[in-house]
């Protein structure tokens, strides 16, 4: 029986925490990365440098990619010959924008290449573990010939055929992460300046930031375009976001990000939306 392997290209955090899983689990792990050092830590542990994308590319059928953007993906992918690609499996891990996820993957099929789109959901600690979970989305032949090999990493959440729906969940999921967490460290700058620990408010912060309620509240309301302000309204929103702006200034802390969401409550007021729900803003953000 062969031994199971892999090509992994791009040895970042999380790179390098892919090819770790991979060794662990006992497959041959080929490498290659533009900055050569810091593949050393694998290389010591079994895995195989090559010395050019090309030979990487042409060791394994699977080739699982994670870098920094699809240019990135373009400038690596490129320097290897058309024929280097034909029959591979590229397990595209790297996170761009849905259009270019699709773009890829047409780029890649002419080469005789197969796409997988990925949008890992876990930071690299979370890489190995069951409980972590990666969107996937392009051909169904692919994924299930390869699941073995990509639950190595996290769960498979197979999205369908569309390669930029991976993609696009992803960056749904990173927009919410993104200004959530740092709607946290904002919080948390007014705390300071006002001699509260982080430590200190870390289990009120928790609580707060647990959306389980309004999420299952408003999801049903969105899709039905139900915006009924019989719960809350932009009104109210606005005079309550107004006080926390001030709460920030009179902290000594800059106030821009909560301003910022404060404006666009207004502009959702200024629509006609002031006795409508928050949900509201779903409409006001959409471009005609």
């Amino acid at each position: 029986m062969s031994r199971l392997s892999v090509t992994v290209i791009g040895l970042g955090p999380m790179g390098q925490a892919m090819a770790a899983a991979y060794l662990d689990r006992g497959y041959d792990v080929t490498l290659w990365n533009r900055t050569a050092a810091r593949a050393d830590a694998l290389v010591a542990r079994g895995a195989h440098l090559t010395a050019s994308a090309e030979e990487a590319l042409r060791a394994n059928e699977l080739v699982v990619l994670s870098l920094t953007d699809y240019e990135a993906a373009y400038a690596i992918l490129g320097q290897a010959p058309r024929e280097a690609l034909s029959g591979r499996t590229v397990a595209n891990l790297t996170s761009d924008t849905p259009a270019a996820a699709r773009e890829a993957a047409a780029w890649l099929a002419e080469r005789g290449a197969v796409q997988i789109t990925g949008g890992v959901q876990t930071p690299p600690p979370g890489i190995g573990s069951a409980e972590a979970a990666t969107y996937y989305s392009g051909p169904a032949e692919a994924v299930e010939r390869h699941r073995a090999a990509l639950e190595v990493l996290t769960s498979v959440d197979y999205l369908g055929e569309d390669p930029g729906l991976a993609a696009l969940y992803y960056q749904i999921g990173i927009d919410m992460f993104w200004t959530g967490l740092v709607g946290y460290l904002h919080g948390q700058a007014v705390a300071l300046a006002n001699g509260i620990s982080a430590e200190q408010f870390l289990e009120h912060a928790v609580k707060t930031m647990d959306f389980k309620y309004f999420l299952e509240f408003y999801a049903p309301r969105i899709d039905a375009g139900n915006h009924k302000g019989d719960v809350d309204n932009l009104g109210m929103a606005v005079a309550s976001l107004s006080h926390v702006v001030r709460t920030a200034e009179d902290s000594g802390v800059d106030a821009s990000l909560p301003a910022a969401v404060l404006d666009l409550f207004r502009r959702g007021v200024a629509a006609g939306r002031e006795r409508d729900s928050l949900t509201s803003l779903t409409e006001v953000v959409r471009k005609p």
